[in-house]
């Protein structure tokens, strides 16, 4: 069965990550704008918890995507702009349209929300703030969906990462193998 993003964003882990992507924003944009705009303590509670379990998931896809950038890194020349932004033709451009734009609408509302609640009544929306570290979230899936499915440069053998005229020997390659 094909879902209706698939022919979009690919299929299985790919779409995957970008479906987990832009549900964890909605969510977290129908929580934060909840709190901010009501203001109780159930819905500011809520709006803490998606936050944090947002920003807790992004921490772990961060990892992930950096333990499997490193890993590709070996034979793809990857640069930190392609791998968190996708930037530099890495990406599919409808996939980089949907997670950056996710990306972009988390920190808008972060700082909309963390800001419109001091304004309105002067009471501090503490709670609001954690809104702030929901980013981490689109960073670590970029991250991963780059890292997993992202097209880079092949790095040539004999060559140091991200280098031009260094020259490595085939001894010094080897040595390193065992690393992992």
């Amino acid at each position: 069965m094909i879902g209706p993003m698939e022919g979009h964003v690919g299929s299985g882990s790919s779409a995957s990550i970008v479906h987990a992507d832009l549900i964890g924003t909605a969510l977290f944009v129908v929580s934060a704008t909840l709190a901010s705009v009501v203001f109780t303590s159930p819905l500011r509670l809520v709006g803490v918890v998606v936050a944090l379990a947002l920003f807790a998931s992004g921490v772990f896809a961060f990892v992930w995507s950096y333990w499997t950038a490193v890993q590709r890194s070996r034979t793809d020349d990857i640069a930190v702009a392609q791998l968190y932004f996708l930037a530099g033709g890495s990406t599919d451009v409808r996939v980089k349209r949907l997670m950056n734009g996710a990306l972009a609408v988390q920190a808008v509302v972060a700082l909309t929300t963390a800001i419109a609640r001091n304004t309105t009544d002067g009471r501090a929306g503490s709670t609001l703030a954690f809104g702030i570290l929901v980013p981490m979230f689109g960073l670590g899936l970029n991250g991963l969906w780059c890292a997993k499915h992202g097209t880079f440069a092949q790095r040539e053998r004999g060559t140091a990462p991200n280098s031009e005229s260094v020259p490595v020997s085939d001894d010094e390659m080897e040595q390193n193998s065992t690393h992992g």
